[in-house]
């Protein structure tokens, strides 16, 4: 069981890192902040956008922030998660990560994966 906010946040990073070979770029990437953005040009929420935010990692005070952008479009992906991982989530998708061991760090990658594939089939990415 991961405690220490530093390797919360490197052991999640290091999960998301892969989608930046699958057509996301990062734009902040440093010792405290992560991101991963898309730079397609797509209608979202009846609006033209030229990118979209996919995912974010922070470290904060107390936890490590994980925005996740698609519970936020779409809420009903929501159901595809896990009770553990929704657990964490405050506001309309922000999971914020005391503490991570194995499990924990398996219900990321799924979220992860379930994100990208909507990103994909909506031709978002």
């Amino acid at each position: 069981m991961k405690t220490d906010l530093i390797e919360i946040f490197q052991t999640v990073r290091a999960a998301m890192q892969p989608y930046e070979t699958l057509g996301f770029n990062s734009r902040i990437n440093s010792d405290t902040e992560y991101d991963l953005w898309s730079d397609k040009n797509v209608t979202l929420m009846g609006k033209q956008r030229n990118e979209i935010y996919f995912a974010g990692l922070k470290i904060m005070k107390s936890s490590v922030t994980l925005h996740f952008m698609l519970i936020y479009i779409q809420p009903e992906v929501k159901e595809l998660l896990h009770p553990d991982l929704l657990k964490l989530l405050k506001g309309k998708s922000c999971f914020h990560i005391k503490k991570l061991d194995e499990t924990l760090m398996d219900h990321i990658a799924i979220a992860l994966e379930v994100g990208y594939k909507a990103y994909k089939q909506n031709e978002w990415v």
